[in-house]
């Protein structure tokens, strides 16, 4: 007779379900990341090996060709090194910023709390509306920068004229758009800071740049690799902006490898090639974040 009293004797031998059950709510995140991630992926890498156009059911398999013509394409090179000087560009001007904002803004100042919410609102506006705006901002005849010079008894300039200058504006507007993600960033870090250490080094005299460089930067790597990590992929993948204010152009001058991916699917409907640029896209991102990541981590363990 069993002894309800005993809890030794209740023990059935069999291992409890909870544990089970708990890894079942793993399954929704696996099968969205399988379905939106992986599949994609996979599908892509597929794709890049054939001369599909896009539409047609059929498609033949050309093997490497469409590897080999990147090296032939010269509008490829282009673009890859927008693409780069877009996500370096972008990464460098919002630390420099996000951190000179966070480290104001953790300060005790009247109204930081609005001012951060000010800064931080172009981060949750999307890229489109973004871009739309700065079009107005940038326009020849009637944009909001051109009037203001012509009032000023200055001639009116052609922004996007120039490929240089183009592409120095998308760097700026994309890095003004998402600096507020820096500063949130970085004033987690700064709030999360072990307070001890920075009134040991006040007692021991440390103060401004040396107190920043021997004390405070330090124990901001952390949230500075967060935050360059999430720009870099963010610029590589830069895509709305350019699409909005440029097209491209002019000609392919001011094209990243996202907007002549689409170019290339859509308009020369060449979505073979195009695949093959995302796996390039693909593979470049994952080896720049891996290098980069283990870089920062060598170089805040060394801090």
């Amino acid at each position: 007779m069993t002894n309800k009293h005993n809890p030794a004797a209740l023990n059935t031998g069999r291992r409890p379900l909870r544990g089970a059950g708990i890894n079942l709510f793993y399954l929704p995140a696996i099968l969205i990341l399988i379905v939106f991630t992986v599949w994609p992926l996979l599908s892509g890498i597929q794709l890049s090996f054939t001369n599909w156009d896009g539409y047609s059911p059929t498609k033949a398999f050309v093997g490497l060709s469409n590897y080999l013509t990147m090296f032939k394409d010269h509008n490829f090179g282009t673009v890859l090194v927008n693409t780069l000087i877009y996500g370096v560009g972008s990464t460098a001007i919002q630390q420099v910023i996000g951190l000179g904002l966070a480290l104001l803004l953790n300060s005790r100042i009247k109204g930081r709390n609005i001012m951060r919410a000010i800064i931080y609102l172009p981060a949750l506006v999307s890229a489109v509306i973004m871009g739309t705006m700065y079009y107005f901002v940038f326009q020849y005849q009637q944009g909001a920068l051109n009037t203001l010079m012509v009032s000023l008894g200055l001639p009116r300039v052609v922004w996007f004229d120039k490929p240089a200058v183009s592409v120095a504006i998308i760097v700026i507007i994309n890095s003004l758009q998402y600096v507020g993600t820096s500063m949130i960033i970085y004033l987690a870090g700064l709030q999360g800071m072990d307070h001890s250490v920075i009134e040991a080094a006040d007692l021991d005299g440390a103060h401004g740049w040396k107190k920043f460089r021997n004390i405070t930067l330090p124990l901001l790597m952390p949230a500075f690799s967060t935050s360059v990590v999430l720009n870099l992929i963010g610029g590589l993948k830069l895509f709305d902006v350019i699409q909005v204010l440029t097209g491209g152009g002019p000609g392919y001058s001011t094209n990243s490898v996202s907007t002549y991916i689409g170019l290339t699917y859509f308009s020369n409907q060449n979505a073979g090639y195009a695949s093959a640029m995302g796996v390039v896209l693909f593979v470049i991102i994952a080896i720049a974040t891996t290098l980069l990541n283990k870089g920062l981590d060598r170089l805040g363990w060394e801090s």
